[in-house]
């Protein structure tokens, strides 16, 4: 308070003496200024006209004379003041500024506490979070710097960042505290909403938003769920929302809804809704992909490459040109197809004069693509049941210039029976489609549940007919690639381990795809084979290509020797075998003597026949008529 005091206490007034002869040094300083002036001679410029010295004399005399007058009137109004003790003004001043003191010392009171107010109030907000995330990180001080080096610098930023993961934590429940407390809302109908919404035609901006709303309820139900409502309840009314919202069948919706989460499955519901981008693949027995694009800017194309998991890929956003009728098309350098039909291809490998079955070739994407990555050398057998969809297969095969593929019309699953020794199949399966909705949106009511019976059971068969058919002991191959452009379980992760059960002598391998999520080892209570998870997975509103499924075997064994499922090629080598056995032991013994031995060849002979349920002599006599 002492040290306050001293700096706010002024200095005592001068006393008249002083203030007179303060008055009096500047009255000379001003007269002296004067006298500098006048000493000082003009500069005249030529221009201008000089003016007499005799007015300038004149003038000098008039300010004088004016403030001589000033000076003797200020000197008389001095004599006029009454006469003032000095000790009495001594005291008198002594006492006013004491007060003076006072009351500064009171104001400066005031101040303290106001601004011991404002401290805390400013501490208050430097306690926010803003306030905290705007501090620097690091000091500038001395001591600071001294402590930061570059040994310590990381363990300093973790343990800043444990600091904000912390206070994050923290936050976070107090949040979950505070909603704890409050009341939650019930997006759900109650029964008599639910008799008037069935009676009304529905609402599709009130549904939708329910379906969003619900699906914030199930993505965090024990915080947000209203009390006495159970998950069920709100999957069940979600599920209505989205056969009403987006059209399926409560069967369909219902299987597709089971395979995700429920904002991933409003995700693949919208994305079926906008068809997937329209896609080419360049001929690379034709040309590359690099002038092909060029040719197709220069006609007015805007495109662009699909992605690094492919090099023959384009897609196209928009033509002012139909796609299908340039001539680069009808030159065959490039071919329409879905970009999730490269997958499988990709997966297959094929090699140069390589011996490749494509089971299910219409209308020949895949079978041209695999005859373009041969550089059309070794063959490719191009079969498909349908002999209608031949025609566009034998098209796009005499279109894109393939000129080592054999178009077939055979039942894939007698195909063991009719040739086999194939050192790669491709398998892409005929399905139920649920892969391809937003390309053909009948799939939404056209599926029911015998289809999800009848269409695996088809998939399966002609799996096993593939498996059969590969040669094992190819140098580079004895691959199966099995596909299909579903995403339901039962015709994938289900088909793929019923062949893995029934043939021992193969193996999941990997697709060597650089996309895809991998398959499911377990699914609603069923565990699969773990070697399923080689498999790869592909969904509209992830990799915006088409709903598609792939999967790579490896053929390590023979198939079992039956009539109706040994391959050709394994049938011939084990014929061959036999007959080279038979060779062996005709050569170390002697012929029979047919005219010794007749009687006891006659005899085995009706012994046979009398096996079989025949009479010997009726069949003599049949032989004599």
């Amino acid at each position: 308070m002492g040290s306050r005091r001293h700096k706010n206490k002024q200095a005592a007034p001068p006393t008249l003496d002083e203030f007179q002869a303060k008055k009096d040094r500047k009255l000379k300083r001003s007269n002296d200024k004067d006298s500098e002036r006048k000493s000082k001679k003009p500069k005249f410029d030529d221009k201008k006209d000089v003016k007499p010295k005799s007015e300038k004399k004149s003038k000098n005399k008039k300010k004088r004379s004016v403030e001589d007058e000033e000076e003797q009137q200020q000197k008389e109004e001095m004599e006029k003041l009454p006469e003032v003790d000095l000790e009495e003004l001594s005291q008198a001043k002594k006492s006013l500024f004491d007060d003076a003191e006072d009351v500064q010392e009171q104001l400066s009171g005031e101040e303290d506490e106001l601004k011991d107010e404002f401290d805390l109030e400013q501490e208050y907000e430097d306690d926010s979070d803003e306030e905290a995330r705007a501090h620097p990180m690091f000091s500038d001080e001395e001591e600071d710097m001294e402590e930061l080096n570059a040994a310590n610098m990381e363990a300093l930023s973790m343990k800043l960042d444990e600091e904000e993961a912390l206070e994050a934590e923290e936050a976070e429940k107090e949040l979950i505290e505070t909603d704890k407390f409050q009341p939650r809302a019930d997006v759900l109908p109650t029964e008599e909403q639910e008799l008037e919404l069935a009676q009304q035609q529905p609402d599709l901006t009130t549904v939708r938003t329910r379906m969003i709303e619900i699906v914030k309820v199930l993505e965090d139900f024990k915080n947000l769920a209203a009390e006495g409502r159970s998950r069920t309840e709100y999957t069940d009314r979600l599920l209505k929302d989205i056969c009403e919202y987006f059209g399926y069948t409560p069967f369909l919706a219902e299987k597709l809804f089971n395979l995700f989460s429920p904002a991933e499955a409003m995700e693949f519901f919208e994305a079926n809704e906008i068809a997937r981008p329209i896609t080419i693949r360049t001929n690379t027995l034709k040309t590359r992909r690099r002038d092909l694009a060029q040719a197709l800017v220069n006609r007015g194309v805007n495109l662009q490459p699909i992605g690094s998991w492919t090099k023959v890929g384009l897609q196209i956003f928009d033509s002012q040109v139909p796609i299908g009728a340039t001539p680069e098309y009808l030159a065959g350098n490039y071919i329409l197809q879905a970009a999730s039909s490269f997958l499988p291809v990709i997966a297959l490998d094929p090699h140069e004069n390589e011996r490749i079955l494509d089971m299910a070739a219409a209308p020949g994407g895949k079978t041209t693509y695999i005859s373009a990555l041969m550089k059309n050398t070794g063959t490719v057998f191009a079969n498909d049941a349908n002999k209608n969809r031949t025609k566009s297969l034998i098209a796009n095969i005499h279109r894109l210039g393939c000129t080592n593929t054999i178009v077939c019309n055979y039942d894939a699953r007698e195909f063991p029976k009719v040739i086999g020794g194939f050192d790669r199949i491709l398998l892409d399966a005929p399905c139920s489609g649920t892969g391809v909705i937003g390309k053909d949106q009948s799939v939404k009511v056209s599926r029911t549940e015998k289809d999800f019976i009848q269409i695996p059971h088809l998939q399966k068969q002609l799996l096993l007919s593939a498996i059969d058919s590969v040669d094992c002991n190819s140098k580079h191959g004895g691959i199966i690639v099995y596909s299909t452009c579903s995403v339901a379980v039962e015709e994938d992760e289900a088909v793929v381990d019923y062949a893995l059960r029934k043939r021992p002598n193969v193996k999941l391998v990997d697709t060597g795809l650089a996309i895809g999520k991998d398959g499911f080892t377990s699914f609603r209570g069923k565990n699969f084979h773990p070697s399923i998870k080689l498999t790869k997975r592909y969904y509209p509103h992830t990799y915006n290509v088409d709903g598609f499924y792939v999967a790579k075997f490896q053929k390590i064994g023979p198939s079992p020797h039956d009539d109706n499922q040994a391959s050709a090629r394994e049938k011939e080598n084990l014929a061959r075998q036999e007959a080279a056995a038979e060779g062996i032991i005709h050569s170390d013994f002697s012929k029979f003597d047919d005219e010794e031995d007749e009687k006891y060849i006659n005899k085995s002979k009706k012994v046979n026949l009398l096996k079989k349920g025949m009479n010997p002599k009726g069949t003599k006599n049949a032989a004599r008529d």
